[in-house]
C-alpha cells in the first residue's frame, strides 16, 4: 500500500567508455534505483538520468547529474557549487531561519572507479547495490490505508485517554480497520467504560503467537516508549508497514511524536499524495500533501540452528514463538531451523552461569576471534544507542548500512568494538573449549539456550522497518541524542573577563618592548 517517492536517482557504469551509458548492455550497468521485489512499488516512469561529460583528453569518464548535479567542472578539478556547511545538531537554528535544504546524498558521491589512466575495478553487476538516496527518501501511498494497528503500551494508565482519542478518531473521521491486541481490550479501565463500548465492538483483535496479520495491516500506530516499536517489528517477519510512534513512555528515543496535535500530524501523514510537478514553487504543496519523511531502519535476519535432543516443542496452531510458520525441521541431519527478524539487537551472554562465556564468531565462513568474557552483542546501527552503547560501542545513525560486533566486559583490554559491512554474514557458536552454555536473546525476547552444535546465523535483512521521521533523519536523529541520552550535555567553561584580557595584552606588549630594547642595546 505505501512506498517511497524516488526524488533522487544515482547510477553507476563503467568508467572511461567511448559509448554513452545509455547505450551501452544493460546487463552490465544499471541504474542504481531498481524496484524491490518484496516491496510494492509506483507505476510511475523512471526518472531520466542525464550524463555529462567531464573534460579532458585521457579520461572520458561520465558523471551523473543526480548524483553530481552541483558540481562546476573546471579545467582541471571539480569544485563544489555548493554554500558552507553548517552544524547539523544546531536543528533550534534551523526552524528559526530559512530550512537547510540537502544538496548531496546521505551515502556520499558515486567513487571513480578508474585509477590511473590504466588501471578501474572490475566490474561485477552482481555486487551492486541499488540504493536510494536517504535524505531524499519520502513515504507516499498508491492507495488510501484502510487499515491501521495501534499498538499501545500494556500495564500503563496514563495511556488509556490517548488510547481512545485515537482510535475514536481513526475509527469516526477516517473510516478506517483498527487492530489492537486482545488483551488491551482486557484492560479493566476500558471494559468498565460505557462510553467507549460501542467503539469497542468495531476493534479487530489479534493474539500474539497465534495470529498473523502481516498481510492485513496498512499503517501503524504506536503508543508508549521505544519497546512498542520493537514489538511492531517482532509482529512482521517480512515486510513491515510504515510505523508512525508517539513519545508517550519512559525515554522515547525511537518515538519522534508528540501527541498533542496527533489528528494533525496523521491526516498529514496518511493523506494520498496528489502528483504535482517537480517544482520548487510547489515544494510545500508536495510536503503538506503526504509526502512525509522517513528513515529505513535496517534489521537482523537471525537464523538459529538447534540440535534435536529429544524434547519436542508444542507450538500453537502451526505458528512458532514469533508468529511465523513453525521452524522448519531436517530429519536428514536432525536439526531445528528458527528464524527472527531483529530491529536492535542480538546478545549472546553467559546466563545465569558464573563462568566466562566463549563463543567462537564466523565472518563469511572464516573465524575472526574468540569472545571469552560476559557476551557479545551483535546490532545494527538502531540499536547503537541502544545496550550497544552502554558496553562502549560507538554511535551509529540508522541510515549508515553497517553490523556492529561489541563485546560484553570481555577478558581482554584489546577487544575494542568494530563495525562490519551490512552485507556480510556472521555465524556465532560455543567453542569446543567452553565449559557452559550460551544464552541468546533478540531485541530482549525470546531467550533460549545455544548449547555445542547450535549455530546463530545473522545478516542485514532485506525488509527494514520505515519509521516516519517529524522533520528529517538527521534531524530527529540528533534530536534524540540531545532529548534523551544528553549527549555530550555539560556546564559551558567560563570565558576570560575582559579586564584580565586586557592586562594579559598590557603585559605581552611590555614584554615584547623589553626584548626589543635588550636587542638595541
Amino acid at each position: 500500500m505505501s512506498c517511497l517517492v524516488p526524488l533522487c536517482v544515482s547510477s553507476l557504469w563503467t568508467q572511461g567508455q567511448e559509448t554513452p551509458p545509455e547505450k551501452t548492455d544493460n546487463s552490465r550497468h544499471r541504474c542504481l534505483f531498481d524496484r524491490n521485489p518484496h516491496l510494492p512499488t509506483m507505476e510511475t516512469e523512471p526518472e531520466k538520468v542525464r550524463v555529462s561529460k567531464a573534460p579532458g583528453a585521457d579520461s572520458a569518464s561520465y558523471r551523473c547529474s543526480a548524483c553530481h548535479g552541483d558540481e562546476a567542472w573546471g579545467p582541471s578539478l571539480p569544485t563544489r557549487g555548493r554554500a558552507k556547511s553548517r552544524s547539523l545538531s544546531a536543528s533550534p537554528a534551523l526552524a528559526s531561519t530559512k530550512e537547510f535544504r540537502r544538496t548531496r546524498s546521505l551515502h556520499g558521491p558515486c567513487p571513480v572507479t578508474t585509477f590511473g589512466p590504466k588501471a578501474c575495478v572490475l566490474q561485477n553487476p552482481q555486487t551492486i547495490m541499488h540504493i536510494q538516496d536517504p535524505a531524499s527518501q519520502r513515504l507516499t501511498w498508491n492507495k488510501s490505508p484502510k487499515s491501521v494497528l495501534v499498538i499501545k503500551k500494556i500495564r500503563d494508565a496514563s495511556l488509556l485517554q490517548p488510547f481512545k482519542e485515537l482510535c475514536v478518531y481513526l475509527m469516526e473521521e477516517n473510516n478506517m480497520i483498527v487492530y489492537v491486541e486482545k488483551k488491551v481490550l482486557e484492560d479493566p479501565a476500558i471494559v468498565s467504560d460505557d462510553h467507549f463500548g460501542p467503539v469497542k465492538k468495531k476493534f479487530c483483535t489479534f493474539r500474539e503467537d497465534y495470529d498473523d496479520i502481516s498481510n492485513q495491516i496498512d499503517f501503524i500506530i504506536c503508543l508508549g516508549g521505544d519497546g512498542t516499536l520493537l514489538y511492531a517489528s517482532s509482529l512482521f517477519q517480512g515486510s513491515v508497514p510504515p510505523v508512525m510512534a508517539f513519545h508517550l513512555g519512559s525515554l522515547g528515543f525511537l518515538t519522534p511524536f508528540n501527541f498533542e496535535n496527533f489528528q494533525s500530524q496523521v491526516t498529514q501523514v496518511i493523506q494520498v499524495q496528489t502528483f504535482l510537478p517537480n517544482d520548487e514553487k510547489l515544494r510545500p504543496q508536495r510536503e503538506a500533501a503526504g509526502n512525509a519523511a522517513v528513515v529505513l531502519r535496517s534489521r537482523l535476519k537471525v537464523k538459529v540452528v538447534k540440535e534435536l535432543r529429544g524434547k519436542k516443542m508444542a507450538i500453537p496452531n502451526g505458528l512458532s514463538q514469533n508468529g511465523v510458520l513453525a521452524a522448519d525441521l531436517d530429519a536428514e541431519v536432525g536439526k531445528r531451523v528458527m528464524q527472527y527478524q531483529v530491529l536492535n539487537e542480538v546478545v549472546i551472554d553467559r546466563g545465569p552461569s558464573s563462568y566466562l562465556s566463549n563463543v567462537d564468531v564466523y565472518l563469511d565462513g572464516h573465524l575472526i576471534t574468540t569472545v571469552q568474557g560476559d557476551g557479545v552483542i551483535v546490532s545494527t546501527p538502531t540499536g547503537s544507542t541502544a545496550y550497544a552503547a552502554a558496553a562502549g560501542a560507538s554511535m551509529i545513525h540508522p541510515n549508515v548500512p553497517a553490523i556492529m560486533i561489541t563485546p560484553i566486559c570481555p577478558h581482554s583490554l584489546s577487544f575494542r568494538p568494530i563495525v562490519v559491512p551490512a552485507g556480510v554474514e556472521l555465524k556465532i557458536m560455543l567453542s569446543p573449549e567452553a565449559r557452559n552454555t550460551a544464552w541468546v536473546s533478540f531485541d530482549g525476547r525470546k531467550r533460549q539456550e545455544i548449547r555445542h552444535g547450535d549455530s546463530i546465523s545473522i545478516t542485514t535483512s532485506c525488509y527494514p522497518l520505515p519509521s516516519i521521521c517529524v522533520r528529517d533523519p538527521v534531524s530527529d536523529w540528533f534530536q534524540s541524542l540531545a532529548q534523551c541520552l544528553h549527549w555530550n550535555v555539560r556546564k559551558k567553561q567560563a570565558h576570560f573577563p575582559e579586564d584580565e584580557d586586557e592586562d594579559e595584552e598590557e603585559a605581552e606588549e611590555e614584554a615584547e618592548a623589553e626584548a626589543a630594547a635588550g636587542e638595541e642595546g
